[in-house]
């Protein structure tokens, strides 16, 4: 078995000055195309799975499944991630199937639709961390409103996302307040806003400073160098995806993701960990729906599902060589989960002091 925690694979990129893409999962053959370009590029994995993941397939099922995976590919650490927690319980929860990772998504309330005030953030998030470091799991948090700075609205995905508009001030993580957060929060992983949103209409143009903010994260690089950011949002929603979703019976209006090279600046100021979702989904779906305008006959979901799985295997092959990921999985020794417990006993873990 090779599950590793978020912290001991972050501290690792943080080491090698690489990133690790967080592809979000609902099933088997999601999970089989991570591992399969997992293994040709001998790349460490981040897989994470939703509230409305969990509920989808049900937290026994992905517990086994990536259990499973982490048998057939022992070489690959695969971390296993709690992707926008909403409360203690779900997070506590998460913990207990397996999951070796949580994030607590302090910058909504509970709801996960209304802002949160900064003390809620602090408090909820202080706990989560407290209470994961008990048993060695790791902790990401978030600082700012994840959404769009075009729109000043946030996309709804899994049922996460703000509701109404939202200020400039909440869009973009300030990097004194990033400061204070992590030192009194003591989470492992930082997510912040810079103006990426949920789903596939992140950007009505191709982005640029004013609607991307990379800035916001090389300022907040350069006050915490030893903690580790988290990007969220960031599919590129790739033209090529879009043209066959549309060319075989879709209707996608056009739209721009977050550019690659984009978050390979990221890598380069702290960004250690990369959502990404929709380019998966879409991946997939353009070749079911390609295989249905093809074959109209077709009805063997095996002939659906495999050119499926080979479209967003080659998506995450290309995004583990991107970002610096592939040729470290054989370098990485998992740590278990108990001696990461009495390292943050210790206090050896301190992201402040890392």
């Amino acid at each position: 078995m090779s599950l590793i925690t978020l912290r001991q694979l972050l501290d690792h990129a943080a080491e090698n000055d690489y990133g690790v893409p967080a592809f979000n999962i609902n099933n088997m053959e999601q999970g089989l195309a991570i591992m399969k370009a997992a293994k040709k590029c001998d790349a460490p994995v981040i897989m994470q799975a939703s509230r409305g993941a969990r509920s989808y397939s049900g937290d026994i099922m992905l517990r086994h499944m990536v259990q499973a995976l982490a048998e057939m590919y022992p070489e690959i650490p695969i971390c296993m991630h709690q992707d926008h927690g909403n409360n203690e319980a779900t997070c506590s929860s998460a913990i207990r199937h397996g999951f070796t990772s949580v994030m607590m998504d302090g910058s909504l309330e509970a709801d996960m639709k209304t802002p949160a005030s900064y003390e809620y953030n602090i408090a909820i998030t202080e706990r989560v961390a407290r209470m994961a470091h008990w048993v060695g799991a790791s902790v990401e948090g978030e600082l700012g409103v994840l959404g769009s700075l075009e729109t000043g609205e946030a996309e709804e995905e899994d049922g996460s996302g703000a509701s109404g508009k939202l200020s400039m001030e909440q869009l973009l993580t300030d990097p004194d307040q990033a400061v204070d957060f992590v030192e009194k929060t003591k989470v492992d992983a930082l997510a912040i806003a810079c103006g990426t949103s949920h789903g596939a209409y992140k950007f009505s143009r191709k982005p640029d400073g004013d609607i991307l903010a990379m800035n916001v994260i090389e300022a907040i690089h350069k006050k915490l160098p030893g903690t580790h950011l988290v990007m969220h949002g960031s599919s590129s929603v790739p033209q090529e995806l879009q043209d066959i979703i549309n060319t075989c019976g879709g209707d996608m209006p056009q739209t721009y993701g977050v550019p690659v090279e984009e978050i390979e600046r990221g890598i380069k100021n702290g960004v250690r960990k990369v959502n990404i979702d929709t380019d998966c989904r879409m991946a997939m779906t353009g070749q079911f729906r390609k295989i249905a305008t093809q074959d109209a006959t077709q009805f063997d979901p095996r002939k659906f599902l495999i050119p499926a799985m080979e479209a967003m295997e080659a998506l995450c092959l290309d995004r583990f060589e991107r970002f610096g990921t592939a040729g470290n999985a054989a370098s990485i020794k998992v740590i278990p989960m108990d001696n990461m417990a009495r390292r943050y006993a210790e206090g050896s873990l301190d992201p402040v002091a890392a």
